[in-house]
């Protein structure tokens, strides 16, 4: 016997695919839209359908960006010698928050994980070669910041490799960080810290 109407339960069966809800969960959530006002609901649909038609890459670091240029990109007071790679742009985000590193950035879109069938040429590490080689601006420094977790490690062991024939300066941040940790979780003392401890490899 259906308990619920079936409008009802499709809802929560798509809430319930997003990262960290469980069917309970998504069953709050589905009660909760319920009796929010319409104008609400129509507002956050629109959000939702906006963010695939309106978001792109950024061409040069590929981070999440409204036109072809993020605005760190964009900023003429970023240090454009200094590119910090990441795995994802929440990274950027954390980064951002401590105020500290006036560089830019690149987005990896991931880590290497053979288990999950992602190897370097499934991450933006071709482009960022090709970046620094077409460089205007004289690249002085890459900071890698991955995560330290084994796919973290290895990914940024790969990245030395490949940059070090290219005769620019590659340090890794500071392990402020805990082993496994992420850094969208951390806070802005600890990356501020990982930032200025950051060591050439």
């Amino acid at each position: 016997m259906k308990i619920l109407p079936q409008p009802i339960q499709n809802l929560i069966d798509e809430l319930s695919k997003l990262p960290g809800i469980g069917t309970k969960s998504a069953q709050r959530l589905a009660f909760y839209l319920l009796r929010c006002p319409d104008q609400d609901i129509e507002n956050l649909a629109r959000a939702i359908g906006n963010l695939k038609k309106k978001i792109r890459f950024c061409e040069q670091c590929f981070n999440l960006s409204e036109q072809n240029l993020c605005p760190i990109c964009q900023d003429p007071e970023r240090d454009k010698s200094i590119i910090c790679v990441v795995e994802d742009s929440l990274d950027i985000v954390a980064l951002e928050k401590t105020g500290e590193y006036k560089g830019t950035y690149h987005v990896l879109h991931g880590v290497i994980s053979p288990v999950d069938g992602l190897g370097p040429e499934q991450l933006k590490i071709k482009e960022l070669i090709s970046r620094i080689k077409q460089s205007k601006d004289k690249i002085k420094e890459i900071i890698l910041a991955t995560n330290p977790s084994l796919e973290g490690e290895a990914t940024a062991m790969y990245l030395l490799r490949q940059l070090k024939p290219l005769g620019v300066k590659v340090t890794r941040i500071a392990r402020g960080l805990p082993v496994g940790g992420d850094l969208e979780y951390a806070d802005e003392i600890t990356l501020t810290n990982a930032l200025k401890g950051r060591m050439e490899i």
